[in-house]
């Protein structure tokens, strides 16, 4: 290498070396995850680099979530441990964005008061201006005001290389469900453009992915000039390149035979559907204002396996409602007997201010919700079994997505319906398709024997 070369080599790693670093921190569920990955594009466009170490970084972000109070807790806990940086390093910029910061924006001025920057979810377009204004002004800097409009369009995220290509297709919820803080936090619902979603989906094909999950609240409710959601998947699922498509979060009120119908019509679309419950009994969801009934929601699982023989359901359930008694709860034991989903996300219900189920006055007692939670976890364990089982000496296609957790020579990827499958490494990497023989069910995963049988990314 000539003289010049690297005396510019080393220029160049000096520049490099004097730009300023960001870390950021991501709490709760997948849209936060694209809001981060959001945000980080927006912050290399202006010339920061990400770091890996909150002490070594120029401004630290948590992006933060209010769905339930066990989330604010543990983001609290890391603000604390945050303010120990704060003291040793006065100049770091230290920033709470999202859902919490919409939510409890006056508790972290008043208690918080070494946080430079609140953001909520519909402003995080003015991040890179506050944070140069934040250089001159000592003050806090608030930017929580809620948007019909802001769905980020001609804003593209920051991927890092990976599986799975998380797209955010639209925002906000006008379900108002009386136990959810989302429509507070997140606004009302709205749809980026087709076009957006379809450049977008095409350049992480192009960066790598495989596997695309298209995001929203309530993600079936997509409707952008006429165009629906079945008719954005369709046109998604015929992007060259894509060999997985998974969508959440749906709600049972939007599932339509023309969803049902694409989903059957597209190899590439995943057999498999989150159909969230909540409740099994009929008044406790028109508490929650769920708009559907037992017999409906029963109905609707019924439809969904006629027109989509094997596929995977997964439910949301929360336990201890307000008002809630020992036999409506018996009501959700009967709906999991009779559906048996294939796994379930299970709560205790968690009061949040601002919701009308926070003002109910026959909360029910912290130890009948955790005996109940517990009752509903080990019937879904022996669901789930149940459910797996019948995979037992079938040929499933598998994307390898990551090293089993219980072995360093085994490979953990999801079966076309969403269940886990663990499986020896093989001659195979994480991103190829593989078919696996599976021989095993335990507990909430599958075990296997790999074929010789790979498509390469």
């Amino acid at each position: 290498m000539e003289l010049s070369q690297v005396k510019e080599k080393q220029i160049f790693k000096e520049k490099r070396s004097y730009r300023k670093k960001y870390y950021i921190e991501t709490y709760g569920c997948q849209m936060n995850v694209a809001d981060s990955e959001l945000i980080e594009a927006m912050l290399e466009n202006e010339g920061y680099i990400v770091s890996n170490d909150p002490w070594k970084s120029d401004v630290i972000f948590i992006n933060t979530c209010s769905i339930r109070e066990k989330a604010e807790e543990k983001i609290h806990s890391q603000l604390g441990r945050w303010d120990l940086i704060k003291k040793q390093k006065p100049e770091i910029l230290i920033g709470v964005l999202g859902c919490m910061a919409q939510n409890l924006k006056q508790d972290l001025l008043e208690n918080r008061p070494f946080v430079d920057i609140v953001l909520g979810p519909d402003s995080y377009r003015n991040l890179p201006t506050l944070l140069k204004r934040k250089l001159k002004d000592r003050n806090s800097i608030v930017d929580t005001k809620l948007s019909r409009f802001e769905v980020y369009e001609g804003l593209f995220p920051n991927r890092r290389n990976g599986i799975n290509a998380w797209i955010s297709i639209m925002r906000g919820c006008d379900k108002f469900c009386t136990f959810c803080i989302v429509p507070f936090t997140r606004g009302r619902e709205r749809s980026r453009s087709l076009d957006s979603i379809l450049f977008e989906a095409k350049q992480a094909i192009k960066d790598g992915f495989r596997e695309i999950t298209l995001l929203g609240q309530n993600v079936n409710s997509y409707n952008y000039n006429q165009y629906k959601f079945h008719n954005l998947l369709e046109r998604v699922a015929k992007i060259p390149g894509v060999d997985r498509i998974r969508y959440t979060s749906p709600h049972p009120q939007d599932i339509t035979d023309d969803l049902l119908q694409v989903m059957s019509q597209y190899d590439n679309i995943s057999n498999y559907i989150h159909l969230p419950l909540q409740s099994g009994n009929n008044r406790i969801l028109k508490r929650m204002h769920r708009s559907y009934t037992q017999n409906d929601f029963l109905v609707l699982v019924e439809k969904i396996r006629e027109n989509l023989p094997g596929v995977g359901i997964s439910t949301d359930i929360i336990v201890g409602f307000p008002g809630e008694t020992e036999e409506e709860f018996l009501d959700t034991i009967y709906v999991m007997e009779k559906v048996k989903f294939d796994s379930a996300f299970t709560f205790k219900y968690s009061p949040r201010l601002g919701t009308k189920a926070y003002e109910y006055d026959d909360q029910i007692s912290e130890n009948i919700k955790k005996c109940r939670l517990e009752k509903i976890i080990k019937l879904q364990k022996e669901h789930s079994l149940i459910r797996n089982s019948k995979l037992l000496g079938t040929i499933q296609t598998i994307l390898v997505e990551k090293e089993s957790k219980m072995s360093k020579k085994q490979w953990a990827g999801r079966t076309d319906s969403n269940k886990w499958v663990i499986f020896d490494k093989g001659n195979v990497n994480v991103n190829d398709l593989v078919k696996v023989d599976i021989k095993d069910a335990k507990g909430i995963s599958l075990r296997g024997e790999l074929i010789n049988e790979v498509k390469a990314a």
